[in-house]
């Protein structure tokens, strides 16, 4: 009977080992390619030496990291709030094979569009929603739930058109609503944008609060740029946007079937 329960335990053990493992990898998943990736890579470093100055002996250190990492948590969840919001939201959200195919062509239709912006210097913002709801950053515009092709987007951004000064916010392969006004950034323009007008400020500003994908076309240049958290590409060409809008979303998507790889047959 004594053997029997040792052996159970030891399968508890095991198991418990693996379930903690197992959690451990979702956070990864979770954080990869966010600004809080390092930091976790560092705590897990400090948990390492943690436990090797509790093994050693090493009593003045492991007194100091025992104290840290009793507030770190705290820590975390004030500095990285965005990137845990995002992250739930990626893990809660993933896109079905119908969603994948409807945003690819959205992709295609939002390229031809900026193209023909160019040529014609038209001014506009396009947002393209990922894994984070930009519901809240959205209190004004008008609700479409339309089908993203070129010539709705053109007729849009059409000076004619009363929506014309706002940004065309597009979810899962929709235009989900149009002449959205989007928060200015609070930072100081880089010098990537130095020149530029409100609407590349206004681009900033939401790039830098959530994960969505912002094109801007200046009527001033005829020139394209595409915004992503803090990573700005200046007069990228049509060919450019296109494989980079297609890799971005690309990245996301398998990031969500690694969450939930069932999801992918739906």
């Amino acid at each position: 009977m004594l053997d029997i329960l040792l052996r159970l335990r030891n399968i508890i053990e095991i198991v418990d080992v693996i379930a903690v493992a197992v959690v451990l990898y979702w956070i990864m998943l979770m954080f990869k390619g966010t600004k809080a990736e390092r930091m976790l890579w560092g705590i897990a470093v400090i948990v390492i030496v943690y436990f090797i100055t509790d093994r050693f002996e090493f009593l003045t250190l492991h007194w100091i990291l025992s104290n840290f990492l009793g507030s770190i948590v705290i820590f975390i969840i004030v500095v990285f709030q965005q990137d845990i919001r995002r992250a739930l939201v990626k893990m809660g959200r993933p896109f079905s094979s119908g969603e994948i195919r409807a945003e690819s062509e959205s992709i295609v239709e939002i390229v031809l569009s900026v193209t023909r912006m160019k040529e014609a210097r038209t001014g506009g913002i396009i947002v393209m929603e990922r894994g984070e709801d930009l519901s809240e950053h959205l209190d004004t515009g008008v609700e479409m739930d339309s089908k993203v092709s070129k010539e709705l987007l053109l007729s849009i951004f059409n000076t004619a058109s009363p929506l014309h000064d706002g940004a065309v916010v597009v979810r899962r392969g929709r235009v989900y609503k149009a002449g959205c006004i989007l928060p200015l950034t609070d930072k100081d323009v880089s010098e990537n944008l130095s020149g530029r007008g409100t609407r590349h400020r206004a681009a900033m500003g939401l790039a830098e609060e959530t994960d969505a994908l912002v094109i801007v076309v200046s009527e001033e240049t005829g020139e394209a740029a595409l915004i992503v958290e803090e990573e700005i590409f200046t007069g990228i060409s049509n060919e450019g946007l296109l494989g980079e809008l297609r890799r971005r979303f690309s990245k996301h998507e398998n990031s969500s079937r690694r969450f939930f790889p069932w999801k992918a047959a739906e």
